[in-house]
């Protein structure tokens, strides 16, 4: 799967700050028909719902464009997200989730598959990115190690010999790697 990660990193980067525009764009727009309108809510003074709807698109369109930035960090470097970068990554999927459930029932089906589909954007970048190269016994060079194969010493210090009969000596005591084989050394 390694070819489709950047293209993907590439493809979240983009989707999000496209939203993040959209974002402030609408609320913006929004707030400027409430403050042109002099329109209130219960009351409300129509310059604060105005205003409120300016700085609401405004954090919110620095959220999803901070989220853009880490998936173009992501596309740049090609390593995966970490630390808070991973988080925000994370909390962009939770939102688009909770955004298309609502989008269903305020604007429609349209809606919500766009949500849906930033969503499978930011999880597919998230499990691409999830596993390192080779699995968890492999060596980058070749061939896999085991607890007992070359390379492995049940005690440093016992002088015996590595196998299951002097592992149930030590008790629960794991073998320690010493060198990789000779096929998996880097010069």
């Amino acid at each position: 799967m390694g070819p489709v990660r950047r293209p993907v990193a590439w493809v979240v980067a983009v989707v999000l700050f496209a939203e993040a525009f959209g974002v402030v764009a609408l609320n913006w727009f929004l707030g400027e028909v409430v403050h042109r309108q002099r329109m209130s809510l219960a009351g409300l003074d129509p310059n604060v719902m105005s205003n409120s709807s300016k700085a609401g698109g405004l954090v919110f369109g620095l959220y999803f464009a901070l989220c853009g930035l880490v998936a173009l960090l992501v596309a740049v470097r090609g390593r995966r997200p970490a630390g808070f970068g991973r988080v925000l990554l994370i909390s962009a999927a939770v939102a688009h989730g909770l955004l298309g459930a609502f989008a269903w029932g305020l604007v429609g089906w349209r809606a919500f598959l766009f949500m849906v589909l930033v969503l499978g954007l930011i999880v597919l970048l998230l499990m691409t990115y999830d596993r390192e190269e080779g699995t968890a016994g492999e060596v980058p060079g070749g061939g896999a190690w085991d607890k007992g194969g070359p390379g492995f010493e049940a005690d440093p210090g016992s002088g015996s010999a590595p196998g299951p009969a002097n592992q149930a000596d030590h008790g629960s005591e794991a073998p320690r790697p010493l060198t990789p084989p000779a096929e998996a050394r880097t010069p």
